[in-house]
């Protein structure tokens, strides 16, 4: 029986990132992973093949609206869905691969096949070249992410019914698609098959979209979706989905109400959020801890009620983030390793990559207002940004929320061009305790998206911007 200090069940983000800095602090290490690939959802059938057909359509949608405008004369734009498919492939075989090259560099033992927990000392792997292989383990770490919810009456078999995996694989836009969840996963899709030439229709049970999101960017980013084609059913509860040979009809009630209502679909997207996928893993019968949500129990510093037995990512509480799991990866690792493992949860930032782009990190205002803390607000306008305005991107804005007293950043909200990188520059601020004002009187390059972080920064702390 081979020998481990660290063995990792899940070669997802949480997964392979723990299994890497574990080895780099010297330990001696297994990553298991039964997909056949590293990478876990994220890289496979999430967040990377979706952001290359979000890219895709993306720039199919600015040849068609935005080129003229810029002097660029294209003709007959053909869209070629087996060649982006095929980008697609690319996109997640470069990632993927490159991880069993830092695997190999960093001397991390691949263990193909599924892993079942035998005891705390022991981890039994199902071979997917046939067979099995027990694995010694001083420390084991369940990395084993989540999976796809599903509704009872809406079976998916990824043709007319799909989940985010089947989504992405869609041969050829459908006439008329309609999203289940007015989530990340929902709207993203969403865009992608709207911008693609689809109608979409998204149905949420919530009266907003985005739940958890900032209420006034959420109210904005609805309007800009509206506008790019996406139509909502908000407060509806689903409660039918029929296949035809032809067609899927969702019946749904408005929960205002009670009143029915039906819509017809080529396709249908169930984006009903992602649960933890522990299947198979053993963890009952080694008396593991579960919440009642089915999601793994630690303590702080992510050890589970078995001595040696660690979990992080999308198994336990928190947001399913692929960051946020990379980030419990490394702590684990180093905690093994004898270290202090840190993990900020206040400062995790959350991305939704549609046109515009959404990020977020730190409290909303319902949450400050929720536990009666004194803030003040500050936003500026993409409107009043140059470089927004070259660039045909000037919709959204962004909002910095401080402390009445302090001026300390308690949360920066951003609906607009690159919001996602740009998100960051907050994230730094807000782990060193910064104030709006450090922001604000910090240089930004000019002409930059960049400076709207700043001039929200100078409404909140020197109470107006320059530019607006």
């Amino acid at each position: 029986m081979a020998a481990y200090d660290v063995v990792v069940i899940g070669g997802g983000p949480g997964g392979y990132v723990c299994a890497i800095r574990a080895a780099q602090l010297g330990l001696k290490v297994a990553c298991v992973e039964g997909r056949g690939k590293l990478g876990g959802t994220c890289l496979n059938v999430g967040c990377i093949p979706s952001k290359a057909m979000l890219h895709s359509s993306e720039l199919a949608h600015e040849a068609v609206h935005n080129f003229a405008e810029m002097g660029l004369k294209v003709k007959g734009l053909d869209v070629d869905m087996k060649k982006m498919h095929a980008y697609k492939q690319g996109v997640i075989d470069g990632n993927t691969q490159g991880i069993e090259f830092l695997f190999k560099k960093n001397k991390v033992d691949y263990v193909r096949g599924w892993g079942r927990i035998a005891s705390a000392s022991e981890v039994v792997v199902e071979l997917l070249d046939g067979g099995s292989q027990s694995l010694e383990a001083r420390n084991v770490v369940i990395a084993t992410g989540s999976e796809p919810s599903t509704l009872p009456f809406a079976e998916v078999d990824q043709k007319q019914i799909v989940d985010s995996t089947g989504a992405l694989e869609i041969a050829e836009p459908p006439k008329r698609l309609v999203v289940i969840g007015a989530g990340v996963i929902g709207l993203e899709l969403g865009s992608v098959w709207s911008r693609l030439g689809s109608e979409v229709t998204v149905l949420e049970y919530l009266d907003h979209i985005t739940p958890g999101m900032d209420a006034e960017i959420s109210r904005q980013f609805q309007k800009i979706l509206g506008k790019q084609g996406l139509k909502f059913v908000l407060g509806a509860a689903v409660q039918s989905v029929e296949k035809s040979k032809k067609a899927v009809k969702v019946g749904y009630k408005l929960r205002k109400d009670d009143s029915a209502g039906e819509i017809d679909a080529d396709v249908v997207l169930v984006a009903t959020g992602r649960r933890p996928f522990t299947k198979g893993l053993g963890l009952a019968e080694l008396g593991v801890q579960m919440t009642d949500r089915g999601q793994v129990v630690t303590d702080n510093q992510w050890r589970t009620n078995i001595s040696g037995v660690w979990a992080i990512g999308d198994v336990i509480d928190g947001p399913m983030l692929a960051h946020k799991a990379e980030d419990e990866g490394v702590a684990v690792a180093e905690a093994i390793a004898g270290q202090h493992g840190h993990v900020n949860y206040g400062v995790i930032p959350s991305v939704i990559y549609t046109t515009p782009e959404v990020a977020s990190v730190g409290e909303t205002e319902e949450q400050l207002k929720a536990r009666a803390q004194e803030y003040k607000v500050g936003k500026f306008p993409f409107m009043a940004n140059g470089r927004a305005k070259a660039n045909f991107a000037t919709e959204g804005f962004v909002k910095v929320l401080a402390d009445k007293k302090t001026d300390r950043i308690l949360g920066v909200h951003v609906i607009g061009p690159a919001a996602g990188d740009m998100i960051h520059e907050f994230c730094v601020a807000m782990e060193f305790g910064a104030s709006a004002e450090d922001v604000a009187r910090t240089c930004h390059a000019h002409p930059t998206f960049s400076e709207a972080m700043r001039e929200a920064a100078m409404a909140a702390a020197l109470g107006a911007p320059i530019h607006a």
